[in-house]
């Protein structure tokens, strides 16, 4: 094994298990956004309402927004297990959109969307580190 082939491989590996941990994240975060989706929609108590805030919606239109990113980032998620680029691209721009909804949100629930916005970076940064010549 020449040592050229030996720093691909490495390469490799790690483009490989960057990919694998931005599709369990981004699954993890779909799964727990359409928890927190069914959550708004059914109005729980969870939430704090607030006064005055410039984007004020309806909690049930949060909930909906949430239960339609979480189900997409789940289906993205299992695109992300077959490396393909489409689901890349597709994986980012839902992380992007997650960070929007959930800075949006930041009123409503300031912690957990604190988290989510960190995890949907880190999602973010796995998949465009990655060049698709080093899968």
């Amino acid at each position: 094994m020449t040592p050229l082939s030996h720093t691909r491989s490495a390469k490799r590996q790690w483009a490989g298990g960057l990919t694998v941990f931005a599709a369990v994240m981004l699954m993890i975060a779909g799964v727990l956004d359409i928890c927190r989706g069914i959550m708004a929609i059914a109005e729980d108590d969870v939430f704090v309402t607030t006064r005055d805030y410039i984007f004020q919606f309806d909690l049930t239109s949060w909930g909906w927004i949430h239960l339609i990113l979480g189900v997409v980032a789940l289906i993205v998620s299992f695109g992300l297990f077959t490396a393909g680029t489409w689901a890349r691209v597709a994986g980012v721009a839902i992380g992007g959109l997650l960070v929007i909804a959930n800075f949006l949100a930041l009123p409503y629930y300031p912690a957990w969307s604190i988290v989510m916005i960190i995890v949907s970076g880190f999602i973010i940064w796995a998949l465009c580190v990655v060049r698709p010549d080093d899968l």
